[in-house]
């Protein structure tokens, strides 16, 4: 597993990077669930997204925001780690300077930072928002929402309920020129807790939806 340290905001952040043999692969940030909650870079579910987009032939990272693990700094209530997902992108950017698409995908706390990193930065073309915490997060800034993208969640969660991710991408989709996709994983809970049951066909229609996207020309 190779282990990354590079700069961020506020000093040194951790990750776990997986580059292609292509120079031209497709790259991928994927961002953990709430620090303050015991989120890290090996959540199940960030573990797990991490290694579906490798498989698709995506270079990958994802890392640790500040406080968490050997990143430095401490929690700063989403704004920080903004700032610290938007260095990790740079990195990864830097890194693969040949790279034509660029994804990001955020697991609850994680899926908030990767929507208002959708906003800052016009180059990427495509998000996957697992279990979206619409409930304890303001999503209004997405307007209009820059690309087309996949939300999925599952209906028995109790953490972000499904009501309320029913109403974000309601509205989303009241926005022209993009395409969001929703999709349910019946019985699961917040953290995909088993694996065969739950855990396995959430990261399958991930896995479906970018296939399909990458074949796609449109945004």
């Amino acid at each position: 597993m190779p282990e990354l340290i590079f700069p961020g905001p506020e000093g040194r952040l951790e990750g776990r990077y997986h580059a292609q043999p292509n120079p031209d692969a497709p790259i991928a940030i994927i961002l953990h669930p709430h620090p303050q909650y015991g989120g890290t870079m090996n959540n199940r579910v960030v573990y797990n997204l991490h290694y579906a987009f490798h498989r698709m032939g995506f270079t990958v990272m994802r890392f640790n925001f500040r406080g968490v693990g050997r990143s430095q700094g401490e929690f700063d209530q989403g704004i920080g780690e903004l700032s610290d997902a938007a260095s990790a992108l740079d990195y990864l950017q830097a890194m693969n300077p040949n790279s034509k698409h660029c994804w990001v995908a955020g697991f609850s706390f994680g899926a908030w930072i990767g929507m208002q990193l959708l906003m800052r930065r016009p180059e990427i073309t495509g998000f996957i928002s697992v279990a979206p915490p619409a409930n304890l997060y303001d999503f209004s800034f997405l307007a209009p929402c820059p690309a087309s993208g996949l939300i999925i969640n599952g209906t028995a969660d109790r953490v972000a309920p499904p009501k309320d991710t029913h109403a974000l991408v309601g509205k989303l989709r009241e926005q022209k020129g993009i395409t969001i996709t929703h999709e349910e994983i019946e019985g699961a809970d917040h953290f995909f807790r088993d694996d065969e049951i739950y855990m396995k066909p959430m990261i399958d229609t991930v896995q479906t939806y970018v296939r399909r996207r990458l074949t796609e020309t449109t945004r």
